[in-house]
């Protein structure tokens, strides 16, 4: 049941009317191992500013047995409708609100979602209440700005464990009763509960001890390494507490891993859930161990941003989600002792190049977006909610400077902690510790849309001497669609001189540090000196912007990309050539030869592992069609180069097998795979382990090469929940057409697969070298799109989609029927924007492909 959309309005007079003290809510999971419905009922202790008044309490519910307001039983069949009880103008001063009902498990990953594991067959339940959904497991004031304390009452199987936002008490007769929540927001409560396996330590600081926990399925607990996660826990509370100066303000910290999650992690109150992808089978390398380090920062972050303090509405979740990552990759490095101090490069090489991406589409909006209801709030957990926002709170960092920023939140903690927020009142308090006007940089900032463009401009004399050196701002007018106008913004930026040394290093030589602002910045220091061999604008990251060399700076790099000394000048040069391509400046081809030329010696894993899936990219939807074959060979001949190359055993090793894996084509790079699986052939060092068997399997299945029973076969080795989904992606890779209208079939014409399943096949059914095998299905996908969307929930549709729009069909005919089904279907605004969105990809790639074959 999708339910009910709130609107701002609605939720402004609602938290205008109301004031909610307390939630009981007791649950019967009792039955939880046969799923279907489960009893709920809540009682809700609230008040009234007006006597006589009515209102609303939010539930998606099969049946509702009970609602009974201050002592009057009201008939369920009349009261209730769609998502909503109404309250008729019954309401007194103070109230107490008593709802009885049937919720029901689900398999979205939605509400309290239900996963058996096939390992031991017990049931797995967990909670997911961002944006709207805590309404399915309980009734209740469903808006960030309404908070209350909640206690649970939990009934669950005997030997299963419950945990929610409160310590968990010892149960009595399998009945957990736990303790009242401080002030929080709906959508943070959670509850997860089963036969978990557990681990458990504690932060210490002070006298103060925080119990700590962390929670798997027994079946993935031989690959949990606790000790891991707790250290960076551990250096996340240090970091934290001392920038924040405000002591973690919930009772314990219990990190959930739980399976078939749609998110990589949510910020629940003391019970944060994580992705269990995130406990790793099978050997990976270190940069998935930086991403989960930061997810766990984020998470943690968000308790004192956004758990602490909430935001009043929706509008604000950039703020939020923003905060938490900017803190979360500030913390990676600077705090003391971690794995990741060149975490700002991994930010610049992935989260920016995300953030870009999103900032040239037609659905392009100001970092504080127009948030009218909860269908527009459910789209924009996007790359400017996460990464532009980071992006741009590291600007305004380095605008006001980072002791200032950090004073003035602390000062903002401690003025409203337990309390809803807006974004001036974060404003106001960094304008109070920094003196900066940030009013007209929020304007500019926050309520605007788009990118700007920095170039140099520079002057030389015959001896290399610069006579003149300005920054020129551009502001590219917005995408066909996008609201607003451009905007040219006041940028901190550091200019970055270097040069070559004798060993062939390119090395930073001098630092500049400066305000650019209107279309030209004059830099007067310059002037008179030796002009460097590369001289690179927004040095250090610190503005969000897209950067160009000068001509002989590019010619330098070119040359030199992978000599940079430093790890973060490398990422901005790859990001500036990857963003080149996308705008159609620099072809495939070009780009192809200048990864092959510097990519040898790119240290950093998490960059290398980036140029893979961007040249992949680029040759797949970029590259001029008749040249595409071309380049695809010269790019897997590379990729098995690399991999014979490498290190036994090093991530490098293991990054290049993947990569090579994705592309292989030819009768002997496919026997290579095949050999590799079934082990007659083996190459130093490299593991073939569980998740990497699978990815050779795959590919096979991908080309033709394994049927039915070798995935049978391989599923029988692997009898876990990866491993269904990893035959799922397998059968709907393979090349016939059976298999196809198979998968189409078990996504649109049917709505019993399980979110991650669904996604396992989505990802199996859309391949890159299949695009005369999928080409019927884009006329079927605007059969069925609206239909789809109306019927599903949000995780479920937007999974379809935006996953099954024909991308590949890289046409004008593809963006005609775009089109025409724009035009006449009467999509919903959040439906609108994930197709325009799609459409946009097929356009930006129509002129990289002309761009590419311009240059051949």
């Amino acid at each position: 049941m999708p339910g009910t959309n709130l609107t701002r309005e609605e939720a402004q007079q609602r938290a205008r009317l109301l004031t909610v003290d307390a939630y009981e809510i007791e649950l019967d999971l009792s039955g939880a191992q046969e799923g279907g419905t489960y009893r709920s009922v809540t009682t809700v202790r609230f008040d009234a500013a007006e006597s006589g008044a009515e209102s609303f309490i939010d539930l998606v519910a099969p049946t509702v047995h009970e609602v009974v307001l201050n002592g009057d039983a009201l008939d369920p069949n009349e009261v209730f409708k769609d998502s909503r009880i109404a309250l008729p103008g019954l309401l007194a001063g103070h109230n107490e609100l008593r709802v009885v009902a049937d919720c029901a498990y689900t398999n979205t990953g939605e509400g309290l979602h239900r996963f058996v594991d096939p390992v031991d067959q017990q049931a797995y339940l967990y909670t997911q209440f961002e944006v709207p959904d805590a309404r399915r497991v309980f009734a209740n004031f469903e808006q960030p700005d309404l908070k209350g304390t909640f206690q649970f009452t939990v009934t669950a199987p005997e030997g299963w464990t419950v945990i929610s936002n409160s310590p968990t008490p010892e149960p009595k007769d399998n009945v957990w009763r736990f303790e009242p929540t401080p002030r929080i927001s709906t959508y943070i409560t959670a509850l997860i509960v089963g036969p978990y396996h557990s681990v458990h330590s504690s932060y210490e600081k002070d006298g103060r001890s925080v119990p700590l926990g962390i929670y798997c399925r027994p079946s993935l607990a031989e690959y949990l390494d606790s000790d891991a996660i707790f250290a960076v826990t551990r250096q996340g509370f240090a970091w934290f507490e001392e920038k924040f100066d405000y002591a973690y303000p919930f009772a314990k910290y219990d990190q959930l891993f739980v399976p078939e999650f749609n998110a990589g992690a949510m910020e629940n109150a003391g019970a944060v859930t994580i992705r269990d992808q995130y406990v790793f089978r099978s050997k990976v390398t270190d940069a998935a161990y930086e991403t989960r380090a930061e997810t766990i920062l984020h998470e943690l972050a968000h308790m004192w941003f956004g758990d602490l303090v909430t935001m009043e509405w929706w509008n604000d979740l950039w703020l939020n989600e923003s905060f938490a990552t900017y803190t979360s990759i500030a913390c990676q490095a600077h705090a003391p002792g971690s794995r990741w101090p060149h975490s700002w490069t991994t930010f610049a090489n992935s989260m920016k190049t995300w953030a870009y991406r999103q900032d040239q589409l037609p659905s392009t909006h100001p970092i504080m977006a127009e948030i009218n209801d909860l269908d527009d709030v459910l789209v924009n957990f996007d790359g400017i909610t996460y990464a532009k926002g980071a992006s741009v709170l590291k600007q305004l960092v380095a605008y006001v400077g980072m002791d200032e920023f950090f004073r003035g939140v602390q000062a903002y903690f401690k003025r409203h902690a337990y309390k809803n927020t807006r974004l001036s009142d974060l404003l106001g308090a960094l304008e109070e510790t920094s003196g900066r006007d940030l009013k007209t940089w929020s304007k500019q900032w926050l309520e605007t849309a788009g990118i700007n463009v920095l170039r140099p401009e520079i002057e030389t004399d015959a001896s290399g001497t610069v006579t003149s050196f300005a920054v020129r701002q551009e502001a590219p007018a917005l995408p066909p669609g996008a609201k607003g106008e451009p905007t040219l913004r006041p940028h901190r930026i550091a200019i970055g001189l270097y040069d070559l040394n004798p060993t062939g290093k390119l090395v930073r030589s001098e630092r500049i540090e400066l305000d650019v602002d209107g279309e030209l910045t004059e830099v007067p220091r310059l002037t008179g000196t030796k002009r460097s061999a590369v001289i690179l604008l927004n040095d250090d990251d610190l503005t969000y912007a897209k950067v160009r060399l000068d001509p002989d700076s590019l010619a330098v790099v070119t040359e030199h990309l992978g000599d940079f000394e430093e790890s973060l000048p490398r990422a901005l040069s790859w990001a500036s050539a990857w963003d080149m391509v996308r705008d159609g400046e620099l072809a495939t081809r070009d780009y192809l030869a200048l990864v092959l030329s510097g990519i040898a010696k790119e240290s950093d894993i998490g960059v290398v592992q980036s140029l893979h899936r961007q040249v992949k990219l680029a040759l797949d939807l970029y590259a001029a069609p008749d040249w595409r074959e071309t380049g695809l060979a010269q790019w897997t001949e590379a990729t098995l180069d690399h991999l014979r190359a490498a290190a036994p055993g090093s991530d490098h090793q293991l990054a290049w097998a993947r990569a090579f894996t994705a592309t292989a084509r030819t009768d002997a790079q496919l026997d290579l795979v095949s050999g590799l699986l079934e082990g007659t052939q083996t190459i130093e060092g490299l593991a073939i382990d569980t998740e990497l068997r699978w990815a050779l399997l795959e590919r096979l299945a991908a080309t033709g090469r394994a049927d039915e029973a070798a995935i049978a076969a391989e599923l029988e080795r692997d009898k876990t929940s990866a491993g269904e989904r990893h035959a799922a992606t397998a059968r709907a890779a393979r090349p016939t057409p059976q298999a196809k209208a198979e998968a189409w079939a078990s996504v649109v014409e049917s709505d019993k697969l399980p979110n991650a399943v669904q996604e396992a096949v989505i990802g199996g059914f859309i391949q890159t070298d299949q695009r005369e095998l999928l080409a019927p299905y884009a006329e079927k996908y605007f059969a069925v799109a609206k239909d789809v969307w109306n019927s599903r929930s949000h995780e479920m549709a937007q999974q379809i989609v935006v996953g099954l729009y024909p991308t590949l069909q890289v046409s004008p005919e593809t963006l005609d029927a775009t089109d025409a089904w724009l035009a006449s279907a009467e999509p919903t605004a959040a439906l609108r924007r994930l197709v325009t969105e799609s459409r946009a990809g097929i356009d930006r790639a129509l002129r990289a492909q002309a761009a590419d074959a311009a240059a051949s």
